[in-house]
């Protein structure tokens, strides 16, 4: 008799726990269920006769779902297994084709990158390596350079074993060398272009902004590309300066002072700052002594209407009078 109780109280134990357990594991859930099943089909076709890479990207989607182990123990094994080797060989090909970069994710058209192939598995040196070779190649494309630049977001390395913990990756020293390369030979390629440019601040005051605008541009460029040196964009902005010096030089500055301005705009220095503070104030005070001269111009325009007025009626009146009217 005891023995049934104990029997019969286990059981209603298990019935009143077992739905709890079932609620508190969400791969235990319809939906997920569904889906599990669903990609392990998929992904079984696809091993029969589906595409490279049609199956890498089935592969991927059964190697990130914890859940596909509950209702298949071996598929997640071969998925991990399988990995590597594919996405090598997919990568090998994109790369022959020049498929070197895209921003795409992995695609199952074949039309994926060999950098997005390597950043799928982890391969973070392999990644680095094409797509230095993309932005060698296309060495002007500063998009592109962006995208190399910052290819470490969202990258971690391994985790620890002990902690559990993955350490951000940051990519070696000689990739980020061989990018500033691409960098400093643009910023040069800018800076000798703004140089022709500057040639035209000695000319005419109408060559003059023509000039500045060429200058500032290629300036603007040349800083664009200097972020990612050490001194940063301090070498454009010095020069900007300097030009803004040379045109305040000219002996015709009330015409050309506006472009020595834009050029202490974009130097920031706080010398800078402080002359176009000046130029600002030397700006006020010459509007407003053109405003008083205006003033005084159109006074003695009046004065002058008043009088001519005047002298026209008075030789009027003069006139009638000889007349007898």
């Amino acid at each position: 008799m005891i023995l049934l109780r104990i029997f019969c109280r286990a059981l209603l134990l298990l019935a009143l726990t077992a739905p709890s357990v079932r609620a508190d594991d969400i791969c235990l859930g319809d939906d997920e269920e569904k889906a599990a099943k669903a990609q392990v089909t998929a992904l079984n076709k696809v091993e029969t006769s589906g595409p490279p890479a049609e199956l890498f990207v089935a592969y991927q989607a059964i190697a990130s779902n914890d859940c596909i182990d509950r209702y298949d123990k071996n598929v997640m094994g071969r998925a991990k297994a399988s990995l590597p080797k594919l996405g090598r060989d997919l990568a090998k090909a994109a790369e022959a084709k020049g498929l070197l970069y895209s921003s795409e994710p992995v695609r199952a058209d074949g039309r994926t990158s060999a950098f997005r192939y390597f950043e799928a598995m982890g391969e973070y040196n392999e990644a680095n390596r094409v797509m230095l070779k993309a932005a060698q190649a296309k060495s002007d494309d500063l998009a592109l350079f962006k995208a190399a630049w910052g290819v470490d977001n969202g990258r971690y390395g391994p985790r620890d074993p002990k902690s559990g913990e993955r350490q951000a990756y940051v990519s070696s020293l000689v990739y980020r060398q061989e990018l500033q390369e691409i960098a400093s030979a643009n910023a040069d390629r800018f800076m000798k272009a703004e140089e022709r440019d500057a040639q035209g601040l000695s000319g005419s005051a109408a060559e003059v902004t023509k000039a500045t605008m060429g200058s500032l541009e290629n300036l603007r460029r040349a800083a664009d590309w200097m972020k990612f040196l050490p001194n940063g964009g301090k070498p454009a902005k010095v020069s900007a300066e300097q030009r803004g010096d040379t045109v305040m030089a000219r002996p015709d500055p009330m015409f050309t002072q506006m472009n020595a301005r834009v050029y202490y705009d974009f130097a920031e220095s706080a010398k800078a700052k402080e002359k176009a503070a000046q130029l600002d104030k030397k700006m006020e005070e010459s509007g407003r002594a053109a405003e008083k001269a205006s003033e005084k111009v159109k006074g003695a325009i009046t004065q002058q209407t008043e009088t001519d007025q005047k002298k026209f009626k008075d030789k009027k009146a003069d006139l009638e009078k000889e007349l007898g009217f």
